[in-house]
């Protein structure tokens, strides 16, 4: 085994698949590079570049951990979870530096991550005790009948990169919690947290196969789809790739749990507090470079407070210092990508030419910032509600404004959208808010606070195409990784 390197090392670290505890190449013997988004310069990391074979390999190695896991018992298996979240949180720092060396999310923003990340293990370790199914009323006399949860198998966990390590830990510790065992596929542009991730399951006792970890692409994900020893797909990221893994997991019932994007809305009602609803929706919209599913990417306001609140956001988005997420003065970091900066820059240019106008950034910034993948924090207003820009996902510091006459006009554009997944509401009327509850189409409400964040016993889940499948982060993700069975026992 390699000495583990830390992420303060400022080195390049040298990335393995995991299979059944051994660290080992990929079989053909590809690898790929992975450089910080805020600073091209450095080099985080090089991974294996992985096939089919390698999936397969992994698959077996999980399937022969399966019995002797499942034995174990939620209560132990759940002692090795909060072992593991302990791991982590001695580790903040590293994992916090990995975070951002590899993503470009602010420090600050990265630890918050690592804290969130023990949270949810912790809450998760703790169903460990309460992971049970009913005794019931039976209908005829000395019968005892009753409900048990069952794991459904060896799951495949394919994770993206805005969270590398918040979303493979939600996912990883409820599978191995259950009972299943897993195969993680990580985001390529993150491969690095991911490994420090299953480095510290593998310590406190997830051995033997029980987690097994393959880097790659979609030749990965596709060949977890086909096997049939996976019992199951959970999966954050694009509703076209969601779809996809549906489809082709179809014919042979695969469960599927698809977490997906969003075109996130805050309405700004003509009696809220602008200042404070400014102040959230800059949090909403350029926390983490606008780089999440539940990041506000449209406000809707009443034109009465239109052009007050325009001049507020404006404002504040010019005077965020962009920069190097390692640059403790930044406070808006890179995008993670050539290819999410041109997909940021393609979306408001086509903005621009169907009419709406930048108040504040609109293109690259390349001076006064390292050599890395950096956005102007952007501000669109005279943005048509049918347009792309307000249709479709940008997944950037991008954020478009659209006016509206009153509440029922403002819910009908919120609603205007294929996606559900997360929506605010700023205004002063308790009765709006609380019909707001009710009739905006998103799976998280928040009002007069940011449109973002998520606590860890709360379902994390997306309405319409946002979502698919049981909720992640709260009981409802048993749902997922077990299945019910019942027994009637005479006595």
């Amino acid at each position: 085994m390699e000495p583990r390197r830390t992420a303060t090392d400022r080195q390049t670290a040298e990335v393995w698949n995991v299979i059944a505890d051994q660290r080992c190449a990929a079989e053909s013997g590809r690898t790929q590079e992975n450089r910080n988004p805020g600073n091209l310069a450095d080099l985080v990391s090089r991974s294996p570049d992985s096939s089919a074979a390698d999936a397969q390999a992994a698959v077996g190695a999980a399937q022969r951990a399966l019995p002797a896991w499942r034995a174990l018992g939620p209560i132990r298996r759940g002692a090795i979870v909060m072992k593991a979240a302990r791991l982590i949180d001695g580790r903040r720092e590293e994992f916090a530096e990995a975070i951002t060396r590899e993503q470009g999310k602010l420090l600050r923003e990265a630890l918050g991550e690592v804290d969130r990340t023990v949270a949810l293990l912790e809450y998760t370790a703790g169903e460990g005790r309460r992971l049970g199914g009913a005794t019931l009323p039976a209908d005829d006399p000395r019968t005892l009948a009753l409900t048990r949860r069952e794991p459904i198998g060896v799951v495949g966990l394919v994770t993206p990169w805005n969270f590398p390590l918040a979303i493979p830990a939600w996912k990883v510790a409820p599978a191995l919690l259950a009972g299943c065992t897993a195969v993680l596929k990580p985001s390529p542009l993150t491969p690095l947290t991911a490994a420090l991730l299953v480095d510290c399951f593998l310590e406190a006792g997830a051995e033997g196969g029980v987690l097994n970890l393959l880097h790659g692409g979609q030749e990965v994900g596709e060949a977890l789809v086909k096997d049939p020893a996976v019992a199951g797909i959970s999966f954050t990221g694009s509703v076209e790739v969601g779809r996809a893994i549906h489809t082709a997991g179809a014919p042979r019932f695969l469960r599927t749990q698809l977490e997906m994007g969003g075109k996130n809305a805050a309405l700004v009602l003509a009696d809220a507090d602008l200042n404070a609803a400014a102040d959230a929706i800059v949090i909403g919209a350029f926390g983490q470079a606008g780089q999440r599913c539940s990041a506000t990417s449209r406000v809707v306001v009443d034109r009465a407070v239109h052009d007050a609140l325009v001049e507020k956001l404006a404002a504040r988005a010019a005077l965020l210092r962009v920069g190097s997420g390692l640059d403790p003065d930044s406070q808006l970091g890179p995008v993670v990508s050539a290819d999410r900066l041109r997909a940021c820059l393609d979306g408001t240019r086509h903005a621009l030419a169907e009419g709406a106008v930048a108040v504040t950034g609109g293109d690259r910034l390349e001076e006064g910032v390292p050599d890395g993948y950096f956005m102007a924090p952007t501000v669109l207003v005279g943005v048509r509600a049918d347009s792309y820009i307000a249709q479709e996902e940008i997944f950037g510091p991008v954020l478009s404004v659209l006016a509206c006459d009153g509440f029922e006009d403002g819910l009908r554009i919120v609603n205007s959208v294929r996606y559900g997944m997360a929506a605010a509401v700023f205004t002063a009327d308790t009765s709006l808010a609380l019909e707001a509850l009710e009739r905006v189409d998103a799976g998280m409400l928040h009002i007069n606070r940011p449109g973002v964040g998520a606590y860890p016993h709360m379902p994390h889940i997306g309405a319409k195409e946002s979502q698919y499948g049981p909720a992640e982060c709260s009981p409802q993700v048993w749902d997922f990784y077990t299945e019910w069975r019942t027994a009637c026992i005479a006595y």
